[in-house]
């Protein structure tokens, strides 16, 4: 073989193992990678990120391990994080709607209604600031009932905004990576209009991370979460495809995206060139002809002294 196989790491370990050896489960191990909490390594046999056995023994030493680091990606619904907070559910909705309670992830429950969560401990945080008392009792500020009566609803922005941090992180320093991270957050159209080179879609295609999915493809439960995850609003498009652009030149900077090389055609090949000749199999080599056999020589016709010999001896038969 030309090439070898990259091999993954044996000191390493996938996210499902990794998530048991830290106490944890798989969706808060992979909250606690998003929010940084959790290094991760690329595996280099092609298989996702991994952990280093480092990396477990550094959280395993940790004070209040595993506790503290539970606490650290604990989530709350709308009931739990209302109590916690203790106001009413409706008034911590109208907080998170005018985009003062920030969401870290979300799930379609079985009506596929669209269930947000929050970090629990940004709600404490939030809760114990002296200057929002005024938003968690008495009547709420004009702005924010206003914007409630209007349909405002800055969840699912600030999720992308937040899980566009997410992935970047992930990124790291890799600038194709990078513009992969801002652009899997944009409509395709608006991301065909900001990058018009083919082969840079396709890279950047190669490099997208994967986003939260329901459902099979093309049903209402995808066709939703698609929605959630797509930049929508006027200004946060035209503030991602700035941010793609910018990813972009850097990327360019490390080098272009590599151009599949052209079919040759006759159009196309150089005046001088000409097809290669259809390859035909030579005829077979005449053989020479047999040679000529000659006839066997005829028997000469008895004549003279040996005819009248056989005549006399077959009137002697005769007359015997």
């Amino acid at each position: 073989m030309s090439g070898t196989l990259a091999k993954t790491d044996p000191s390493t370990f996938g996210p499902s193992r990794a998530a048991r050896e830290l106490g944890l489960k798989r969706g808060e191990f992979d909250l606690a990678v998003n929010l940084g909490l959790v290094r991760t390594t690329p595996d280099e046999g092609g298989g996702g990120r991994r952990v280093t056995r480092a990396e477990l023994d550094r959280l395993r030493a940790a004070d209040g391990f595993p506790d503290g680091l539970r606490e650290r990606v604990s989530t709350t619904g709308t009931q739990e994080g209302a109590a916690l907070m203790e106001i009413a559910p409706t008034r911590f909705t109208t907080l998170a709607r005018f985009g003062l309670l920030v969401p870290v992830s979300f799930y379609l429950n079985r009506y596929r209604a669209v269930v947000w969560l929050y970090l629990t401990e940004e709600l404490r945080q939030f809760t114990a600031e002296a200057s929002n008392a005024r938003l968690l009792s008495g009547r709420l500020p004009a702005e924010i009932r206003e914007g409630l009566k209007a349909g405002l609803d800055r969840r699912p922005r600030n999720w992308r905004g937040r899980h566009s941090g997410f992935l970047l992180r992930q990124a790291g320093d890799d600038p194709w990576a990078r513009a992969a991270a801002v652009a899997a957050l944009l409509d395709p159209a608006d991301v065909a209009e900001v990058v018009q080179d083919p082969a840079e879609r396709a890279r950047l295609d190669r490099f997208r991370p994967r986003l939260p999915g329901h459902g099979a493809p093309g049903s209402p439960a995808a066709e939703l979460v698609q929605r959630l995850t797509t930049a929508t609003d006027p200004d946060e498009v035209a503030w991602f495809r700035a941010d793609l652009a910018h990813t972009l030149e850097a990327a360019r900077g490390e080098g272009p995206a590599p151009h599949p090389l052209p079919e040759p055609t006759p159009s196309t090949l150089p005046a001088s060139s000409t097809l290669p000749t259809p390859r035909t199999l030579p005829a077979p080599p005449t053989l020479p002809a047999p040679p000529t056999v000659p006839a066997p020589p005829e028997h000469p016709k008895p004549t003279g002294l040996l005819t009248r010999l056989r005549c006399r001896g077959r009137r002697s038969a005769r007359s015997t």
